[in-house]
């Protein structure tokens, strides 16, 4: 079964924590050629700027964990009980003033776990702005 945007909008909807939920993401795209991808929007907004004016960091995590769990989905053809296990990220350069892209891509997805790459930028750039792993644990 393939996951389509609108499913994927309601994974979101029914399955993270409400303070994630204000951060405004939005499902872009869903699946590559294997099926194992999505893209999430953070649309920019000065309530998640740190001082400095550059998105927190905070922010890019959260952002970066949630299109995992929409890449882990469609690649199940649905949402199944899930937790990270391990999340790491490197910030390359600040964003100001504009949204990000945030791609999640499943490396490996075995029965009981699932690896994945994300890669965040800002829109309309080519530059990565941050760069994360994660691994998560399939419960279900």
């Amino acid at each position: 079964m393939t996951l389509t945007p609108t499913a994927a909008a309601r994974v979101l909807a029914d399955n993270v924590a409400p303070w994630v939920l204000d951060l405004g993401l939005t499902v872009e795209s869903i699946g590559s050629a294997d099926g194992h991808e999505a893209v999430l929007r953070l649309p920019w907004s000065d309530r998640l700027a740190r001082e400095g004016g550059g998105l927190s960091g905070q922010a890019l995590m959260a952002a970066a964990d949630t299109a995992t769990v929409i890449a882990v989905a469609a690649a199940r053809g649905g949402f199944v009980p899930m937790t990270t296990v391990q999340q790491s990220i490197s910030f390359q350069r600040a964003v100001t003033g504009a949204d990000v892209l945030v791609r999640a891509r499943l490396t490996k997805a075995g029965r009981r776990m699932a690896f994945a790459d994300i890669t965040m930028t800002a829109d309309g750039s080519e530059e990565t702005a941050a760069h994360a792993t994660a691994v998560y644990a399939l419960l279900g």
